[in-house]
């Protein structure tokens, strides 16, 4: 089976019914989708399938064929992080950090969806995402944050256009 991971084509060959996760950190080397409770409560595992936010420790690689899957790695570009990243690590979102790329990858989600998510909406998004440190105020704040850069650089990039 041939998998679309971060814009490179993998070929897999294992069974099926082999969680995503797997082939992501074993197959593909991205380590940085995390494993955490294995029943797709944490989000610690979350990646994009198609830019939806899904937890890949649940989701079987059969589910993922002609698909574009999103892990932490394929959200940055190759000289930059993305503006997510960078406003996470400017406000010093993560505590241990464990379950960040889970949480990165879900609010990376909610921004592509939604320019500027409200507090509910964020809530939402994020709902699935468990952070054992307690960071949720430094998160929401980081979200909105990045919402409104990435609003303003929309705004300026249609300006220079046209």
């Amino acid at each position: 089976m041939i998998l679309k991971i971060n814009n490179q084509s993998l070929e897999v060959d294992v069974d099926p019914a082999t969680p995503l996760l797997w082939v992501i950190r074993e197959q593909a080397g991205l380590t940085g989708t995390k494993f955490g409770c294995g029943i797709g409560q944490c989000g610690s595992c979350t990646v994009q399938l198609d830019g939806v936010a899904i937890r890949s420790c649940l989701t079987p690689i059969q589910a993922v064929a002609d698909k574009e899957i999103t892990t932490i790695e394929g959200i940055a570009s190759e000289t930059e992080l993305h503006t997510i990243q960078r406003i996470w690590i400017q406000e010093q979102v993560p505590q241990c950090g464990y379950c960040q790329s889970g949480q990165i990858i879900s609010a990376h989600a909610l921004l592509t969806k939604t320019t500027l998510p409200t507090d509910e909406e964020i809530d939402q998004a994020m709902s699935g995402n468990i952070c054992r440190c307690g960071t949720y105020s430094r998160i929401k704040k980081g979200i909105k944050l990045a919402a409104e850069e990435l609003a303003g650089a929309s705004t300026i990039n249609l300006e220079n256009n046209g």
